[in-house]
């Protein structure tokens, strides 16, 4: 029991010295502006540090839409390991208004609608190539991270890109989960 309790210490004890430390304590820089009409549409995951949502998935891509009121609605779908396709909805508004790098994003299930204020999660988009066709986007505490392209695939030198600004950024490159071929 006694070893146990240590070892949640022991990592309590080391994330706190480490956390004083770190300069990873400041967040890290967006691209400041995305332009939503370019940015809308379809983005497959590449690769990600996830969320818990998506422990069981081997596929994941993104939809969003643009609404007239300026926020954006958005579709996540998740291939599972059992080949079964999981989907959820939700709705995106910036952070600040005239701001469009840090988004504010509420998925609807029933734990949003128990408590709405703890449900939002914080979408900063990183990085895009001013064509829109790749993206990085992060959680400002470096916790999540999605690599996103608008093909299931991309080359070895963007992804290559796409890993060293992650990299320096302070995103844990090497736990990230890449993109597993479709389940038989």
């Amino acid at each position: 029991m006694a070893m146990r309790l240590a070892v949640p210490f022991y990592c309590c004890l080391t994330l706190a010295f480490t956390g004083c430390t770190s300069a990873r304590d400041e967040p890290p820089p967006t691209t400041q502006q995305i332009e939503l009409q370019r940015y809308q549409g379809t983005w497959y995951e590449l690769a990600r540090l996830p969320m818990f949502f998506q422990r069981n998935c081997v596929q994941s891509e993104a939809h969003y839409g643009l609404r007239e009121d300026g926020r954006i609605d958005v579709t996540n779908r998740c291939l599972e390991k059992d080949g079964q396709w999981n989907e959820a909805h939700g709705l995106a508004e910036p952070q600040v208004a005239g701001r469009t790098d840090k988004l504010w994003v509420r998925f609807d299930n029933w734990f949003s609608r128990l408590a709405p204020g703890l449900t939002k999660g914080e979408y900063w988009v990183l990085y895009h190539d001013p064509d829109y066709r790749v993206a990085l986007v992060g959680h400002p505490n470096r916790e999540y991270l999605w690599l996103l392209s608008r093909s299931p695939t991309v080359s070895a030198q963007t992804r290559e890109q796409l890993l060293e600004l992650a990299r320096q950024q302070g995103y844990p490159t090497d736990q990230l989960i890449w993109r597993q071929p479709a389940p038989q």
